[in-house]
C-alpha cells in the first residue's frame, strides 16, 4: 500500500486542506439568508503547499477555481487559475501564510456564522 493512500493520512490532508481554505478570517462568512452560490464558491481562498500541490493535484494551489469550475480536470488546473485570477480581481483571495502559522492562527481565530436578529425576523424564527 501506498503512503499517500492510506485513509488516515488522506483524510487528515482532506480536513487539513478544507480548514485552511474555508476558516480564514478574512473570508466572508454568511448565514443561510445572505448565502448565495457564488458567495459561497469565493469565500474560499488559494494556498500554495510547494511540492505537495503535485500530490494534491493542485486542489490546494487553485481552490478558487475548483469552487467556481469543479468540472475543470486538475490537469488544466493552473491554466484555469491563471486565466480567472484577472476577472476575479479583488474577489480573488490566496493565503501565503506559512503552515504552522496559519494553523494557530485559524484555530485561535476560527470564525462561524451566528444568526443575527434580522436574520431571524425574516425567516421567523
Amino acid at each position: 500500500m501506498h503512503l499517500w493512500s492510506t485513509p488516515p493520512i488522506v483524510n487528515g490532508f482532506i480536513v487539513l486542506i478544507t480548514f485552511f481554505h474555508h476558516t480564514h478570517s478574512s473570508l466572508p462568512h454568511y448565514d443561510s439568508h445572505e448565502w448565495n452560490w457564488l458567495r459561497g464558491a469565493l469565500a474560499t481562498a488559494d494556498r500554495d503547499y510547494g511540492v505537495l500541490n503535485y500530490f494534491f493535484h493542485n486542489i490546494a494551489d487553485t481552490h478558487v477555481m475548483h469552487h467556481l469550475f469543479s468540472s475543470i480536470p486538475h490537469y488544466h488546473a493552473i491554466e484555469a487559475i491563471k486565466a480567472i485570477k484577472p476577472v476575479l480581481g479583488e474577489y480573488y483571495q490566496y493565503d501565503g501564510t506559512p503552515i504552522y502559522k496559519a494553523m494557530w492562527r485559524d484555530f485561535k481565530e476560527c470564525i462561524y456564522v451566528e444568526k443575527d436578529k434580522e436574520s431571524q425576523r425574516k425567516r421567523g424564527l
